[in-house]
C-alpha cells in the first residue's frame, strides 16, 4: 500500500483550471524556487549531519525511492546504465540505488551544500565510486550527456517556482533533458506541483509517455485526486 502521507515539502499547489493544461503561468513563483533557499536549507542539514549524522528530509518520502526503484526493476533496467539524479540533494536516492545494485551512478546539485552533503552521505555508506557534480542543470556542460535514465523528485517543480525568468527556466530544464539522454533513454519525474496533464503537455515534444506509476490519492468535495504525480517518460525523436 502507498504511504498517504507521503512528503511534499517545497510544494505549492497548482489550482486544476483549464482541465489540467499547462500554460506558461500555472502557479505563483516562491523562495522555495531559489538557489538562496536550498544553499541554507541544505548547509543547515549539512550541520547537522556533521553534528548527529541524520541525512535530513528524504525529498517525498521513501516510497517515492522505492516506487521508481520497482519501475526499474520491472523495466529492467541494466545495472550498468548510466543514471543522473537531477538535483541530487541530500543524495539519498543514489544511496538506494547503489544498494539496488546500480554502478554507474551521477549526481547534480547547484547547491554546493547540497553537494557537499551528498559526499558525506555517500563517503558514510562507503559508497566511493559514485559521483556527485556541482552543476546548475538548466546550464550543464556538453560533456554531460548519454544518460541512459534521468530521475528528477521535484527539481522540476523548484524551477518552475523560481520567481526570475520561470518561463525560459522551464523550457530551459526541457531542453537539458534532451540534451543529456540517449535515444530511447528514460526519464523519470516525481511532482507535487503539476498534474499529470500538464507534464504530458510539458515533456510532448521529444519525448513519449510510458507510464503513470501509483501514487497516493485523496478525496476532496466527492473527488478522488494525487497529492502527487509520478510519470516515466521515453525520449525519442
Amino acid at each position: 500500500m502507498e504511504d498517504a502521507g507521503e512528503s511534499t515539502r517545497g510544494c505549492e499547489n497548482i489550482s486544476d483550471s483549464e482541465e489540467g493544461r499547462c500554460s506558461e503561468n500555472d502557479f505563483g513563483t516562491s523562495k522555495l524556487g531559489t538557489k538562496e533557499f536550498w544553499d541554507d536549507a541544505y548547509q543547515k542539514e549539512l550541520e547537522t549531519f556533521n553534528d548527529i549524522g541524520d541525512v535530513g528530509e528524504i525529498w517525498f518520502g521513501e516510497e517515492s525511492m522505492s516506487r521508481v526503484l520497482r519501475w526499474m526493476d520491472k523495466a529492467k533496467i541494466p545495472e550498468n546504465a548510466a543514471i543522473l539524479d537531477i538535483g541530487t540533494g541530500n543524495g539519498a536516492f543514489l544511496v538506494e540505488l547503489a544498494k539496488h545494485g546500480y554502478k554507474n551512478l551521477t549526481g547534480i546539485d547547484y547547491s554546493h551544500a547540497s553537494v557537499e552533503l551528498a559526499r558525506s552521505v555517500l563517503q558514510a555508506e562507503k559508497l566511493t565510486d559514485v559521483t556527485v557534480k556541482e552543476m546548475d542543470f538548466l546550464s550543464c556542460p556538453k560533456e554531460l550527456k548519454g544518460f541512459d535514465v534521468c530521475i528528477d523528485k521535484g527539481t522540476f517543480d523548484a524551477i518552475s517556482l523560481n520567481p526570475v525568468n520561470t518561463n525560459e527556466g522551464k523550457r530551459q530544464y526541457v531542453q537539458a533533458l534532451k540534451d543529456v539522454l540517449k535515444d530511447n533513454g528514460f526519464f523519470a519525474i516525481t511532482s507535487c506541483n503539476w498534474t499529470k496533464e500538464q507534464l504530458l503537455d510539458r515533456f510532448s515534444e521529444g519525448f513519449e509517455f510510458v507510464q503513470e506509476l501509483s501514487t497516493p490519492t485523496f478525496q476532496f468535495g466527492g473527488k478522488t485526486g494525487n497529492s502527487v504525480a509520478a510519470l516515466i517518460f521515453k525520449r525519442v525523436h
